[in-house]
């Protein structure tokens, strides 16, 4: 909290701006609003809508709709705003309200070098955050471009090259493909510290949750109606593997851990949790209720050829659920696949921009 004092002398609250594409929002995006949080009392996110990312940088991967309610859902946004300009300006700050701005300290361009942020830098309203490494909505393009490959690497091991060559990537130091490095620190940071309370109803959700999106939003608002603390079980990247094949998942374990912390519907979540919900395991977490998709969604048995969730349904403590929503995980990645021209022209046209304002920082002449 970083109250201020208004002409009163009274504490006036702090209200921070932020904006952004947010596309295919991951851990990474979730950082940076986490930062910009910790600056102010109110975080205001301004999201950029289809028309204006498709004519500044490129097709987007999620529609606007979808972009919108990612970020409404992400722990500490307390305020949307739809189609937000990708030019902000200091009116446009006091238009709701907002002290300064907060961005990435990468640069932000547009395709044809534009610089988003000189109006707010010239009148001494902006600010940087600390860039997320290892993690971008680029990196994640070129990774699901790796799917059309019928073979499996595991992602620890993926050719950063290769990323990259998919992503239309080249190495820019701001955008450039690495690997994310987990600590426990980061998950502390991520985690909202909310202890159950003793009356509170446990919802146990096991999954993949690999590049969370709206269908998986939508699932956990449902489930939220059936009880109070969720908890994820999320799977390890071998078992995830294992009943998905291909590439999958694209997100490795500590990513998708720190995305599913970020989202405000999340309480609790097990890493690596085993495939089959046992009754230990629902002892251990005093579950009250076991949910997974809706009926006739495939559930792959156990290795052993049993039903994963045999000890639940024995107990009375299961129930599927539809959350009207058919969005998934592959249907995303189809998307990808069927515009990689679009998607390797746009990450190229960007990077070859912000490549040459680097060498230019370096340099001295930025």
């Amino acid at each position: 909290m970083a109250s201020a004092a208004s002409e009163s002398g009274t504490p006036r609250q702090v209200r921070v701006w932020m904006d952004g594409c947010f596309d295919m929002v991951h851990f990474g995006h979730a950082n940076a609003l986490r930062q910009a949080k910790k600056m102010g009392d109110v975080l205001v996110v301004g999201v950029h809508s289809d028309d204006a990312i498709s004519k500044y940088k490129g097709p987007p991967v999620w529609t606007e709709q979808e972009r919108y309610k990612m970020i409404r859902a992400i722990q500490w946004v307390d305020e949307v705003v739809e189609d937000a300009s990708y030019f902000p300006t200091p009116e446009h700050l006091d238009k709701y309200g907002c002290d300064f701005c907060v961005h990435g300290d990468d640069i932000s361009t547009t395709v044809d070098g534009e610089d988003c942020y000189s109006a707010l830098k010239n009148g001494g309203r902006y600010r940087t955050c600390s860039r997320t490494q290892g993690i971008s909505t680029t990196d994640l393009v070129g990774r699901m471009l790796l799917m059309t490959r019928d073979h499996h690497r595991d992602n620890s091991a993926i050719d950063n090259q290769e990323v990259s060559e998919l992503s239309g990537d080249e190495r820019c130091p701001w955008t450039g493909v690495s690997q994310f490095i987990a600590s426990t620190q980061k998950i502390l940071e991520f985690s909202n510290g909310i202890e159950r309370k003793p009356n509170d109803k446990a919802v146990y959700i096991p999954g993949s949750f690999d590049l969370f999106h709206c269908g998986h939003l939508d699932f956990l608002e449902r489930a939220r109606q059936e009880g109070d603390y969720i908890i994820i079980g999320l799977h390890g990247d071998a078992v995830v593997n294992w009943y998905k094949g291909c590439n999958h998942p694209i997100m490795n374990i500590h990513e998708r851990v720190l995305t599913l912390l970020a989202c405000k519907y999340v309480s609790e979540v097990v890493i690596d949790a085993p495939y089959k919900v046992t009754e230990e395991l629902m002892d251990q977490l005093s579950i009250d209720l076991v949910c997974h998709g809706k009926p006739g969604s495939p559930v792959p048995p156990c290795q052993d050829g049993g039903d994963p969730f045999a000890v639940p349904k024995a107990m009375g403590k299961f129930k599927m659920l539809d959350s009207g929503n058919e969005l998934t995980t592959t249907v995303l990645i189809d998307r990808v696949i069927r515009n990689w021209i679009k998607y390797q022209n746009r990450n190229r046209r960007k990077e070859s921009r912000e490549l040459e304002m680097y060498r230019g920082y370096e340099a001295g002449d930025v």
